[in-house]
């Protein structure tokens, strides 16, 4: 029988993993949070915001997308295609794929205009 020879890719047996046992027993902690639920709790938290002279509570989510949607408005193109991005992650129904599609030729002929 040829012996066992230990090397790249192969480390010596006695010092390989028993069957059953982890390399990593304690594992990821339970309840640790990943950044899609950091962020998403970040997102959903109130905030005051100022609109038509009133004080509103609104999360920073929806603070942020009208904040986007102001911008966008008074002309701010970055702010515009950041916001239509965003739309464009959004799934749509049926209804709403019925207008885009009459809607989406005359935009691209103004754009294209420009």
């Amino acid at each position: 029988m040829a012996k066992y020879k230990a090397g790249y890719c192969r480390p010596p047996k006695a010092t390989r993993f028993k069957p059953g046992k982890s390399g990593n027993p304690k594992g990821r902690p339970k309840g640790s949070r990943n950044l899609a639920s950091d962020l998403a709790a970040e997102l959903g938290e109130p905030v005051t915001i100022r609109e038509d002279g009133r004080h509103r509570r609104v999360s920073k989510q929806r603070a942020l997308i009208k904040s986007l949607m102001a911008k966008s408005l008074q002309g701010d193109v970055r702010a515009a295609a950041a916001l239509l991005s965003l739309y464009a992650r959004v799934p749509i129904e049926g209804n709403e794929l019925q207008i885009l599609q009459r809607f989406g030729p005359r935009l691209l002929k103004s754009l294209e205009q420009d």
